[in-house]
């Protein structure tokens, strides 16, 4: 893709527009030039929305550039109208939507939806402030905040090894990259908040990815408190974007971005492609949350999204969490990034004091309540002294009451005699139902032994609550998962059993915190099983108390699992350096370039067949995931990475030019199974 121009200059005939097709075919994935009449010169500027004649129909399109002539020799056909006159696509924006659809062996059309949200003609009609110049963003002066911030003593920064130099680097407009692992206990929004707002600071714009609203909001009311001003104000200095917010007010936000009115984003994944005016920060917390993980084609995950803007925008890079990703730690082995972390010190200081309980049936036995709460004496002692002096958190792999049923005499799981789909418990008393067809599975009689009694291999949240309200009747019992989650919570005395992500935050920190079922969260069949777990676990327990003020976590597991122990030594990077280190044994990403390809049988059969991969590429499958559909895995080095995307590429265009039926390619994919 040519790299668009500046708007155009009075005078200056530039009849030829270049046209970015909204066509998400593989081999017309390229600009198209049109002619544009002379009542539309003026309006038909880069960056605007197009309608266009193409292939016998009217379709919507971006203008990349105005020229004065056309390397195609024929007849150019006219653009039809010039829908809106506002440059929505930035030229850094159109140059990073090329880039990651070559990344991910996608189309250019398809990230173009994930970048610019849909029109909202009302709000573009909407009177705004004029653009304001960098020395009159803040008040009081540019200069006198700098000293201000300069002067502050930041939560976090002080106590990462380099955490002091790299702000300094932030300050002075250099573009440092960072891989920042956290203490226990930081007070991380904040951390990013000033991290963001020295760099506006220093005359460059920054973008901050959360994983979801609560910490996107959390985010931008620590920005709007360094910097004042309304996130709802389209003239502030901090806009708000995520996919939730409605039409109108995401719209606004974007528009706030692209006329350079906020020079600060702060959203979920639908933000990594803001149009930030001099980008001088992006920055992403606790990227290896799957919220991440885009699951509209061509599938990209933020952290590769904003690593490809840092390198092509020249701006700084951090990647900042509680744990550290393989993915992570390959930036920092390559030497492209520099690692934060905090002093063995630091970490003791902040800890809370960290222990494993048994699962056996003497423990169980020692306590009748424990029994009932499904609790080892050791963390049920644990809960009860938390309790008096403030709350406790019990985090549950699982929401819902009983999500998996099995036979109670010899264990094969409970399907559904319909669909053969799951079948599980919604509340006490109830009948089973299936979790696929939704029909109640009364009667049932197990087709293996003939028993008709359950047992419940996996219990959920709602019943871990039943459980402890009856264990500590006198304490009041919140939950907190999908569907129902609970920002924030006052902080005294109750049990709080949420879910995973759905933790609330509590003023001051928990007294304890149960991490229960660690076997089930280590049980999942899949590639991020170990490093998911770690992660989880230390996101919860840095919400507890440090040991100096009696906080406590409990994780109900067996000691000597690798990710038990990583949270017991809080090491979330040498759980990474060993996580990648298997992965190099094993060939598997992010050490070796995955993709895969998912269809019906005889099209994936054909593709892998059709594939020119690099010499050193291998082909695993394709195996059945579904009745009708098969997956083949394709893998090489990384050396090799360009060269296979590519081939998937042209594999894509010549099916896609031959009208056959299509395949799903993911490269790099979050979940490998």
């Amino acid at each position: 893709m040519t790299e668009p121009h500046a708007p155009l200059e009075p005078g200056l005939d530039r009849s030829v527009a270049r046209v970015l097709v909204d066509v998400p075919l593989a081999h017309l994935d390229r600009p198209f030039d049109y002619a544009v009449a002379a009542e539309i010169a003026e309006a038909a500027r880069p960056g605007c929305r197009v309608r266009v004649r193409f292939a016998g129909k009217e379709v919507g399109g971006f203008v990349l550039e105005r020229l004065q002539e056309s390397e195609y020799s024929g007849a150019l056909t006219p653009i039809r109208r010039v829908v809106s006159s506002e440059p929505v696509l930035a030229p850094a924006v159109a140059r990073l939507c090329r880039l990651v659809a070559d990344r991910y062996a996608g189309v250019v059309a398809d990230v173009l939806r994930l970048a610019v949200p849909p029109r909202h003609a009302r709000v573009e009609k909407e009177p705004t402030a004029g653009t304001p110049e960098p020395e009159d963003i803040t008040t009081p002066s540019r200069e006198e905040r700098m000293n201000w911030l300069a002067s502050t003593d930041p939560p976090v920064w002080p106590g990462l090894d380099s955490g002091p130099a790299f702000v300094d680097r932030l300050r002075t407009g250099s573009a440092p990259r960072a891989v920042a692992t956290l203490a226990p206990g930081s007070a991380w929004p904040a951390a990013l908040a000033h991290a963001a707002a020295i760099t506006l600071l220093g005359g460059r714009g920054a973008l901050l990815c959360l994983p979801d609203t609560r910490d996107v909001q959390r985010v931008a009311d620590a920005l709007l408190e360094l910097l004042g001003g309304d996130a709802a104000d389209p003239a502030g200095p901090v806009a708000v974007l995520t996919a939730d917010l409605g039409p109108a007010p995401r719209y606004r936000a974007f528009l706030s971005a692209a006329r350079g009115h906020a020079r600060i984003v702060v959203g979920t994944r639908a933000a990594a492609f803001a149009p930030v005016h001099d980008l001088g920060l992006v920055a992403m917390w606790d990227d290896g949350d799957d919220l991440f993980a885009e699951p509209r084609a061509p599938y990209p995950h933020t952290r590769e999204v904003l690593a490809l803007r840092a390198h092509h925008e020249h701006s700084a890079l951090l990647i900042a969490g509680f744990a550290r990703t393989a993915e992570a730690q390959i930036l920092l082995d390559s030497g492209w990034a520099q690692p934060l972390r905090p002093s063995r010190a630091v970490v003791r200081a902040a800890s809370p004091h960290l222990s494993t309980a048994g699962e056996s049936d003497a423990e169980l036995a020692r306590d009748t309540a424990a029994r009932a709460a499904r609790l080892p004496h050791r963390a049920f002692e644990a809960a009860r002294a938390g309790l008096v002096d403030g709350p406790v958190l019990v985090q549950v792999p699982r929401t819902g009451y009983l999500p998996a049923l099995a036979c109670a005499v010899c264990r094969a799981p409970g399907r559904c005699v319909h669909c053969q789909g799951p079948l599980s418990l919604h509340r006490a008393m109830r009948t089973a139902t299936c979790r696929w067809c939704g029909r109640v599975s009364s009667g049932w009689h197990c087709p293996r032994c003939g028993a008709n009694r359950f047992r419940a291999p996996v219990v959920g949240s709602q019943r871990t609550a039943e459980e402890l309200g009856r264990a500590f009747p006198q304490t009041p019992v919140v939950t907190s998962s999908a569907g129902h989650v609970h920002a924030r919570l006052a902080p005294r005395p109750a049990l709080v059993v949420a879910t995973p992500g759905a933790e609330p935050v509590v003023d001051g920190g928990y007294s304890v915190a149960l991490l229960l079922d660690a076997w089930l969260t280590l049980a999942r069949p899949d590639l991020r099983t170990s490093e998911e777990a770690l992660r989880r676990w230390l996101n919860a327990a840095a919400l507890v108390r440090p040991a100096d003020q009696g906080g406590r976590v409990v994780v109900i597991g067996d000691p000597a699992l690798q990710p038990v122990q990583a949270l017991l030594r809080w090491d979330p990077a040498g759980a990474a350096e060993r996580e990648l280190a298997d992965r190099v044994a094993a060939r598997l990403p992010p050490a070796a370039k995955t993709a895969t390809i998912t269809g019906a049988s005889t099209a994936v059969a054909d593709f892998v067949r059709t594939l020119e991969a690099p010499d050193r590429s291998e082909v695993l499958g394709p195996l059945q995931v579904e009745e009708q559909t098969v997956r083949a895995v394709v893998r090489c080095p990384r050396e090799d990475s360009a060269a296979l995307v590519a081939a998937l590429k042209v594999a894509q265009s010549i099916r896609s030019a031959r009208k056959d039926p299509t395949v799903r390619v993911q490269v790099d994919p979050h979940e490998l199974g």
